[in-house]
């Protein structure tokens, strides 16, 4: 199989096969979580569940606990992280036009400066991530080989992604079966590892 013959499998068959071991896998996973349901509260109601959870929901989203300075560290660090993934995955007009060639539908693009930082904030913050684990004793400790896996499929397409954008290192082709490669690795192991997290 050639570069082209390769390039074209990846895009159509791989593709699709990712994706279908995605929907299936997400889809088993989320109605897993519904069978297993939650214990009845017992508890009398003393009002509204909507107010206190979405209270909640933004104090252990947007603000900070009394952390250490290396809590704080892994918290600003994974927040660049997603923020530079969101930016970089939703509003790059490639990515845009592959969205609506599938769904029919699409929105505005943002400038390439601001797809180029967000790209090298993610990388950055991954890299960061990576050697505060290595460095930290304790995080060494207690990171395992899927918490190594997940960092890598997060990091590949990145930087293939960024790398494509910039045609550094290696021809067009060869960049973007390595770009497909990468994602579709990744599309392939969000439902079974703690990469799950990005979609619920």
């Amino acid at each position: 199989m050639n570069p082209q013959e390769l390039l074209y499998w990846v895009r159509g068959t791989g593709l699709q096969i990712s994706a279908a071991v995605f929907v299936f896998g997400m889809s088993y996973r989320m109605l897993h979580l519904a069978l297993l349901g939650r214990k009845k509260n017992l508890a009398a109601a003393r009002g509204s569940e909507w107010g206190p959870g979405l209270r909640t929901m933004w104090r252990r989203s947007f603000v900070l606990p009394a952390l250490s300075a290396r809590g704080k560290f892994t918290v600003v660090a994974g927040y660049a992280f997603h923020l530079g993934f969101f930016i970089t995955l939703f509003f790059l007009s490639q990515h845009i036009e592959l969205l609506r060639a599938v769904f029919g539908f699409g929105w505005k693009a943002m400038p390439r400066s601001i797809i180029d930082i967000s790209a090298i904030l993610a990388i950055a913050a991954l890299i960061a991530l990576l050697v505060h684990r290595v460095v930290d004793p304790v995080k060494r400790l207690l990171s395992g080989f899927e918490d190594y896996l997940t960092w890598t499929l997060s990091f590949l397409p990145l930087l293939s992604g960024y790398m494509l954008l910039r045609g550094i290192g290696f021809d067009y082709t060869t960049l973007m079966i390595l770009h497909l490669i990468s994602v579709e690795l990744l599309l392939i192991a969000i439902p079974f590892t703690r990469l799950a997290h990005k979609i619920g």
